[in-house]
């Protein structure tokens, strides 16, 4: 069973959600919360596997949540909620560690599969619209990184080969393994071996959070 605790200051939608996920075999929850503070608790204590979080809720919200669960918590996923794809909120919580974002009308059979995604270890969001939150929201990455030097090196980029700079490039292009083994002319099980090094490397757990280093580094630019 996949463990799933719902964070909504809205008791009624956290209810939906109840409903919604207590009628699959396989996902169960665990626990509510109506606000980040008592995530970050219930989280300490129930240890679900996927965390489905609100970003906006009075006191601390799904932002600062998602950050101290993925530090304090790094087994538990977190899968942001959100009214509309290109939010603001929702591109902070990938950048503070949310595996993927899903709207809040998602389809029943919908959000049963993206928890199950994320609880698996892989991201909901694709990497084409996490690159597209990036672009539209880049004024807010650190602007030092931004305006690195093409040529240099970025210090967090140093252990990778220049390969897997290669394929991480590619990566942020939002391209599958597949298209990535067909530009870089490599076998698809070669580049899931490089994108596997990747991640270990970057220290980071799926293919969005590479996306945003990719980005914060300045290995790709927006509009670029």
């Amino acid at each position: 069973m996949t463990r799933v605790l719902l964070v909504d200051d809205q008791a009624l939608i956290r209810m939906g959600f109840r409903l919604l996920l207590s009628s699959t075999d396989d996902l169960e929850v665990v626990g509510e919360a109506q606000d980040g503070q008592a995530a970050v608790e219930q989280v300490a204590a129930l240890r679900p596997d996927v965390v489905l979080m609100d970003v906006r809720m009075p006191g601390v919200n799904g932002i600062d949540a998602t950050r101290r669960i993925v530090e304090t918590h790094p087994e538990t996923r977190v899968l942001v909620l959100t009214t509309f794809d290109l939010d603001e909120y929702a591109f902070a919580a990938l950048r503070a560690g949310a595996s993927g974002f899903l709207l809040k009308d998602a389809a029943p059979d919908e959000l049963a599969a993206a928890v199950r995604t994320v609880a698996s270890g892989d991201a909901v969001v694709s990497a084409r619209i996490t690159r597209r939150m990036l672009e539209l929201f880049s004024e807010h990455l650190p602007a030092g990184d931004a305006q690195a030097d093409a040529d240099a090196v970025h210090p967090r980029l140093a252990p990778l080969t220049p390969r897997e700079v290669e394929v991480l490039r590619e990566i942020a292009e939002g391209l599958s393994n597949a298209e990535i083994a067909g530009r870089l002319f490599l076998s698809e099980a070669t580049v899931k071996t490089h994108v596997g090094r990747v991640l270990a490397k970057l220290g980071v757990r799926d293919r969005v959070q590479a996306v945003v280093v990719a980005y914060e580094t300045g290995l790709v630019r927006a509009g670029g």
